[in-house]
C-alpha cells in the first residue's frame, strides 16, 4: 500500500480504508480488507512496540483493535469521515508476538451509534487480545 511518487523521493503514506492516518503508517499496519461491516489488518511486532517482556506493548494491541472497530462501523453505510470512539473494554489473553491478524466487526448499526468487536491473534490463530466497542460516525 505505501507508493512511491516518481517525482520525489519520499514515500507517499498507507492509506487505511480511504483515511491517512499517521500513527497506524508509522506502526507499519497493513490494511488488507473491508467490506460490509469486516475488517482485517495485520502488523508485525517491532522491537521497539514491545513492553519490559519484550511482547507487544498493550496500547499498540489497543490501538489495531481500536482502528479495526472503527473501521467496521464505516464499512456498514460506506462512511468517509471516520468513526469516533465513545468506549472500548479490551482483554488481554496472551502476549502478543510476531505477525498479529486483528479482525473487527460490526455487531448492531444503530441511527448513530455503532456496536463492535475485534479480536488480534497470533500466527497460530490464537486470540491474543479482544475488545469490544461503541462508536459515532463523524459527521
Amino acid at each position: 500500500m505505501t507508493t512511491t511518487n516518481p517525482n520525489s523521493q519520499k514515500p507517499q503514506r498507507t492509506i487505511f480504508f480511504g483515511l491517512d492516518i499517521p500513527f497506524l503508517d508509522h506502526l507499519g499496519v497493513v490494511p488488507e480488507s473491508a467490506e460490509n461491516g469486516k475488517v482485517r489488518i495485520s502488523y508485525v511486532v517491532k522491537p521497539e512496540h514491545t513492553n519490559s517482556f519484550h511482547v507487544a506493548q498493550g496500547g499498540v494491541i489497543m490501538t489495531l483493535l481500536d482502528f479495526a472497530m472503527g473501521a467496521a462501523a464505516r464499512t456498514a453505510s460506506n462512511h468517509q469521515l471516520g468513526a469516533i470512539t465513545i468506549d472500548m473494554t479490551t482483554s488481554f489473553l496472551r502476549p502478543s508476538l510476531g505477525k498479529i491478524t486483528v479482525e473487527g466487526r460490526l455487531l448492531k448499526a444503530g441511527k448513530s451509534i455503532n456496536y463492535c468487536e475485534a479480536v488480534a491473534l497470533n500466527e497460530a490463530g490464537e486470540i491474543t487480545a479482544k475488545a469490544s466497542g461503541t462508536f459515532v460516525l463523524r459527521r
